[in-house]
Parts: C-alpha cells; sequence; structure tokens
C-alpha cells in the first residue's frame, strides 16, 4: 500500500491538444458517422470558435453550460471552452424542468449552447435563471426573448481566430463540472481539473492496451466523461482515431463498427448484454476478429467468454473502477490474466482502503466501505462546486468516502460488492431519488412519495414510484406515469408504480427506502411495460 505523496508529471487538456496538433496535423482524429475531421482541423475550429466565446465575454474562470447531442460541436465547445480558460458545463439532455434549472442555475453560467430541439426547454426555464445573459443555439433559432442575447452557434463558431491560441492553463485548473446524481440532496458539481481529465485518460490507455493504429468507437453521450476523457481525450494522446456514434442503437451497432473499422469498443450498463444476446446478422460476421478489445461494466466472466467466442474479441473486462470524485482508483490490464469479477488492483495514483464504520481498515476478504486518498497531485476532484460543506462531508476524517462497499483478496485484487448510497442506476445512467421525489410531489394529488431501485433481471434497477394521494383523488398510475414524460428524463421515467396508505418511516420520520425495496413489486404494482405507454427519448 502507498503510504506516501508522490510527484508526477501534470498535463492540460489544452496541452493535449496543441501537442496533438503538432505531431498528428492531417491524421483523422474524430468520425461521426463518416463525417470525419483530421486534428488540424479540430483544434483550427476549436480556436474560431474560442474567439466567438471571446467576443461574447467568456473569460477565464467562467462557466458554459450545454445542452448538445453526440456530434462534432459537442466536442468543439468542449475545447473551446477550455481553450479561452473557461469551465464546461455539459448537462445530461434528458433533463427538463427542475432537473435542468438546477445544474445551470447552481453552475452560475451566463453563457448556455443548446440543440435547435432543446432550446424551448431552457427558454420555459428562464424566469428563474437570471445569471443566463447568452442563449446559443446549433440550429434554427428559438425567436428573441427579452433579457438575454440568442445567437446561433454557426455565427459564433464563424470568427477569426487569428492571433487566438489556447489558454495557458495549469493542471489544478477546472476543465469541466460533472454533476453527480444527487441521491440525498441537490446534484452536485464535480470539479474536474484539467490534470484530473488528463490522468483519467492516460489510465484507460494503460489498462486498455490502446494503440495509435486503433480506432476506438463510444456510443457514450458526450456529456459524461465516459466519453470525453476516456474516449476523445485518450485517443488525442496518442494519435489515434475515435469515432463517435449518435446514440446507441442495436440495429446501428454492428454497422457502424464495420463502417468505421473499430477495433476498440467502449461500452456501458445494459449494451454488452444486448449485443450478445442478439441474432447474428451479416455485420457481425463479416465483423469476427475486427475488434480488438471491449470494455464495460457490468461485465460477467460468462458474458466475457460470449464476446471472446462469438466475436473474435481478444481482450474484454471491466478495468477498473472510481466515481466522478475519484477515478480510476484501482484498474488492471486487459491483456493480462486476472480473476473473475475482479476491476483491477490499487494504482501509483492513490490510496485505497476498505473500511469499517470507525475508518477502520479491514483485513483483504472482508468487505466495507471503499476509502479513498490521492498520491498524486490533482488527480481526484476538487471538491464540489460552490459546496465546501458537502466537500468535507465526504472528505471526512481526511478520506474520501465514497459510499460504496468492496473488498480486496489476498492477493490485492479488488471487488465491487454493492452501493451504500440511497440511488438507482438504469441504463447506465445514475438518477437522483431527490430531485425524481421533487418532480412527483408536484403534482397537485400526490400527498408523499418515495422514489426506489427495485430488482431488474436485466441488471442495475428498474424504477418505482411509491406514492401517497391526496384524498378523495381519482388520479390513476397510468396517468400519473403520462404526466411525469414532460417532466423528468426518458430514462428516469418509472416502471412501476404504486399508490399506498402511507409509507414506512423510522422513530425520525425517514422513509425506510430499504423496505421498499425489499418488498420490491407487490401485487398492487403498475408496470409501465405492460401497458400501453410508450418513451419517447426526447
Amino acid at each position: 500500500m502507498h503510504t506516501f505523496w508522490q510527484a508526477a508529471k501534470q498535463d492540460t487538456v489544452n496541452a493535449v491538444l496543441a501537442r496533438a496538433r503538432d505531431e498528428f496535423g492531417e491524421k483523422i482524429f474524430l468520425d461521426f458517422v463518416g463525417d470525419t475531421y483530421t486534428y488540424t482541423e479540430v483544434v483550427e475550429r476549436t480556436l474560431c470558435l474560442a474567439a466567438g466565446l471571446k467576443e461574447i465575454g467568456v473569460q477565464p474562470g467562467d462557466t458554459v453550460a450545454s445542452l448538445l447531442d453526440n456530434n462534432v460541436d459537442a466536442v468543439l465547445l468542449w475545447f473551446a471552452i477550455n481553450a479561452v480558460g473557461a469551465i464546461s458545463v455539459p448537462v445530461n439532455t434528458a433533463y427538463k424542468g427542475e432537473f435542468l434549472r438546477h445544474q445551470i442555475a447552481d453552475s452560475e453560467a451566463a453563457v448556455m449552447v443548446v440543440e435547435e430541439d432543446y432550446a424551448l426547454r431552457v427558454v420555459e426555464i428562464l424566469p428563474v435563471l437570471p445569471k443566463l445573459t447568452h442563449l446559443i443555439h446549433r440550429g434554427d433559432s428559438p425567436g428573441d426573448h427579452a433579457g438575454i442575447s440568442v445567437r446561433s452557434l454557426r455565427e459564433i463558431s464563424a470568427q477569426n481566430a487569428e492571433g487566438i491560441d489556447f489558454y495557458d492553463a495549469k493542471p489544478g485548473d477546472l476543465t469541466m463540472l460533472i454533476y453527480t446524481s444527487g441521491t440525498t440532496g441537490p446534484s452536485k458539481g464535480c470539479m474536474i481539473s484539467h490534470n484530473y481529465a488528463c490522468n483519467i485518460a492516460h489510465q484507460s490507455l494503460l489498462a486498455n492496451d490502446a494503440q495509435p493504429k486503433d480506432i476506438f468507437w463510444t456510443a457514450l453521450p458526450l456529456f459524461h466523461m465516459n466519453a470525453t476523457a476516456t474516449g476523445v481525450l485518450k485517443t488525442a494522446m496518442i494519435g489515434a482515431r475515435c469515432a463517435v456514434y449518435p446514440r446507441f442503437s442495436l440495429s446501428g451497432f454492428w454497422p457502424d463498427i464495420e463502417r468505421s473499422g473499430a477495433t476498440s469498443i467502449m461500452l456501458l450498463g445494459s449494451m454488452a448484454p444486448l449485443i450478445a444476446n442478439a441474432e447474428d446478422n451479416d455485420f457481425s460476421k463479416r465483423c469476427f476478429g475486427q475488434v480488438r478489445v471491449v470494455s464495460t461494466a457490468p461485465f460477467p466472466p460468462e458474458l466475457q467468454e460470449t464476446w471472446r467466442t462469438r466475436f473474435g474479441v481478444k481482450y474484454t473486462g471491466a478495468p477498473g473502477y472510481g466515481l466522478s470524485e475519484a477515478a480510476m482508483v484501482v484498474y488492471g490490464d486487459l491483456t493480462q490474466p486476472a480473476p473473475p469479477n475482479t476491476s483491477g488492483k490499487r494504482n501509483e495514483d492513490f490510496e485505497v482502503i476498505i473500511a469499517d464504520g470507525n475508518d477502520n481498515e479491514l483485513p483483504p476478504g472482508e468487505a466495507g466501505e471503499i476509502l479513498i486518498r490521492p498520491l498524486r497531485s490533482h488527480v481526484m476532484f476538487e471538491g464540489y462546486w460552490n459546496r465546501p460543506a458537502e466537500t468535507q462531508k465526504i472528505m471526512r476524517n481526511m478520506w474520501l468516502h465514497s459510499g460504496d462497499i468492496g473488498k480486496f483478496d489476498d492477493d490485492g485484487y479488488f471487488y465491487f460488492v454493492d452501493r451504500q448510497k440511497d440511488y438507482l442506476r438504469r441504463r447506465g445512467e445514475n438518477i437522483s431519488s431527490f430531485e425524481m421525489e421533487r418532480s412527483f410531489a408536484a403534482h397537485p394529488d400526490i400527498a408523499d412519495v418515495a422514489v426506489h431501485a427495485v430488482f431488474s433481471p436485466v441488471g442495475e434497477d428498474d424504477v418505482k414510484v411509491t406514492a401517497v394521494l391526496q384524498p378523495n383523488s381519482t388520479l390513476t398510475e397510468e396517468a400519473l406515469c403520462r404526466w411525469s414524460l414532460d417532466r423528468v428524463p426518458y430514462f428516469a421515467v418509472p416502471r412501476f408504480i404504486e399508490f399506498r396508505r402511507d409509507l414506512p418511516r423510522n422513530p425520525t420520520g425517514k422513509v425506510l427506502k430499504y423496505q421498499l425495496r425489499d418488498e420490491g413489486c407487490t401485487a398492487n404494482t403498475w408496470d409501465r411495460e405492460k401497458s400501453d405507454l410508450e418513451i419517447k427519448r426526447r
């Protein structure tokens, strides 16, 4: 175990891009379903957009929020924001209403860049966003609005970049805010430094046997670090190519793997089993042996074997464990044999222990909370944005308390066991029970509500709303679910709803969610999948 502070090379996103421009120039960097961009083109377009951001007043240290799909502008915007020394705040594209308002307001963003399809979501909440002064749209304008400047991204990007170069960022400067799920309160912005983003990208290179000739493929959203740091930024470090798909599609997966020539794939959640359990097709047959590396979590041994034998993949695994606040605190090398269900070993960046409720380290083989602290500068979050008390809370006793349960074996291999935190995870997305409950509590017929997980045979969780109705209410479960479609992200729309007379509570009045989880789907539970209600992804 490491017990001393280590000095190490520090890096920044800006420096990575500047080096890539000089070293890899005309090599293809990004591939968006056949629309390709060289390293030179990406940097030139980044600096033009940076000039546009400066022209509207964006300065070092400012936050710029975005609500963008997987497209080249989402990547260019992140790079351009950093190029002027500002901080990117990518927001989940499924967010609307209170979910969306909270993150824009909390980040204090004065500028927001949105897809044409999402602009009205922001317009609808402008009265409660007093600090937002610029709305930049990608596509047609949502119209003029009093008190705010509305311009097109095309116009902002058409600036002359002469004399513009990357801001001289320091490793500890912030590259982005990544918001947590907000399980016990409003979601919090994790302050991600340049060096943290670069470090996790470098870790991913090591864990996945990345090579300059690789073509990395991802359909993960660019508002997550999985796609930005361990996808795009990792690619730039070695001059490889990154193919970014708009969003995961089972039918579109193998056709784009063949088209792009992908050799290394990043998946998440239920994607890997869905692909493995699908029927063969001409595309998957032709791609046999093309993909060298597949990484995802969870990735049980039997599923890995399916990928190796059915698709000819050489290396498979779940090569690390981490959280937004600190990643990856353990990781392994996919090219080396390891025990089943392990996520690797401790690395030189972090000290990691398994502890009891008093922060005493437990011996190998015993499960407890995962506690973490850094052994290098700027390899974990810099705290929660504008929340010093919350930062101190999670960092109590000089350890970051993950809220997750794990264990190490006698050989130092790490095993994830369970989650302590009262949050839900569905199809790779963390869902804030706090914000879900606040959304459902806004319905006039709801007197009390708890949002919690129930077991899903697919893996991860299904979402259940257990609610108490107002007296004399005639509200039905399906009507409540339909009401939620315009108020919560598509992935958070509950599958199950149950109305009860009251909710189980402890003596202090706290709802006993563990009891609700254990009870699961009772005989009185409504199941959305047995109705004709359809969920649209926007």
